[in-house]
């Protein structure tokens, strides 16, 4: 094992593939000559040259749709985002090409694409730089939307999802290009769709993924301290989402806790909540409790922006109430 930054496990996975594969090309905006605007593409342009790692003019609309096409006709593009927040200018590439192409063509077309970049919040970037995305494509059929948590999974997940003949969103995150974690040496890839159970616990399950889980790691610890045991699954894949991973630690616990760093309306905590009522509502010992954001648009003040967000504090006062503690 060797120790890595996130930055570099997104690097190695695309360097990997693209040297096994030679349809693969990086596309977005400062992929090259800049090394990426979180520095995920450095060295690449180097090695692959300018028709493989393809710098863009901001306008997200025309290359998303570049490369939509592209893998209509045997490329596998994979789109950066300088953040998920700009992929609004060409979801409609997103929602009505990519994801519909399969079906519409009766299978004539696959679309083998990554789109991937930062999701959710990142300090004060204001209320357009900071919205969690994840539900609004995990409601797509036709998409699959991965988002890891750390670096380890990042690698082996962005290969499967380069792999993949379907269109993958993959969201990471500005606030984790600088961790560090630790991965093999040699090749491996972690299978899009499959949770991870990050600690196993007896007394309540916790279900989280992306960045915001590590708030769920910070209240296990202070929890643990009062013997109350907490299994902590990291969904790592919203769409498809590992249902049986959630129910067999539900039916163990008797309670769960949802955290998760978006809006709570339609959310994917919704989801995770109506799932498990419908399946496993005999074993609840007590209501649901899901975290979120406010409700409003993220706020740039610095006081505001820590309210607004999820953290530690919340998960110990939730777990404690499904507790009635």
């Amino acid at each position: 094992m060797r120790t890595i930054q996130f930055r570099e496990a997104i690097c190695e996975a695309m360097s990997e593939e693209m040297r096994r594969d030679e349809s693969i090309y990086l596309m977005g905006e400062e992929v090259a000559e800049y090394n990426g605007a979180y520095k995920a593409s450095k060295g690449m342009l180097a090695e692959f040259g300018e028709k493989r790692v393809i710098d863009t003019p901001i306008a997200e609309l025309g290359f998303t749709g570049i490369a939509v096409g592209s893998a209509m006709n045997g490329c596998r593009p994979i789109v950066e985002y300088m953040t998920f927040n700009f992929c609004l200018v060409g979801i409609d590439q997103i929602i009505n090409n990519a994801a519909k192409m399969r079906q519409m063509t009766g299978g004539q077309f696959n679309v083998p694409i990554v789109f991937r970049g930062p999701t959710a919040s990142a300090g004060q970037l204001g209320a357009t730089h900071s919205q969690a995305l994840e539900n609004w494509f995990a409601n797509t059929p036709g998409l699959k939307v991965v988002v890891p948590s750390n670096v380890y999974d990042a690698k082996g997940l962005l290969k499967s999802a380069i792999r993949d003949n379907d269109p993958v969103i993959f969201m990471e995150s500005e606030q984790m290009y600088g961790d560090k974690g630790e991965v093999p040496d040699g090749e491996y890839t972690i299978p899009i769709g499959v949770a991870d159970i990050k600690r196993a616990g007896t007394d309540v399950t916790i279900v989280s993924f992306g960045k915001i889980i590590k708030e769920a790691y910070i209240a296990a610890d202070e929890l643990a301290k009062e013997g109350i045991s907490c299994e902590i699954i990291d969904l790592r894949t919203v769409r498809p989402m590992d249902n049986e991973a959630i129910l067999t630690s539900v039916k163990k616990t008797n309670r769960l806790v949802i955290l998760e760093e978006a809006w709570p309306f339609a959310s994917i905590s919704s989801e995770i909540t109506y799932i498990v009522q419908e399946q496993a509502f005999d074993f609840l010992d007590a209501p649901i409790q899901r975290i979120t954001t406010a409700d409003t648009p993220a706020p740039y003040s610095p006081v505001l922006l820590k309210e607004w967000l999820p953290n530690a504090n919340d998960v110990v006062k939730a777990v404690k109430k499904v507790m009635n503690k």
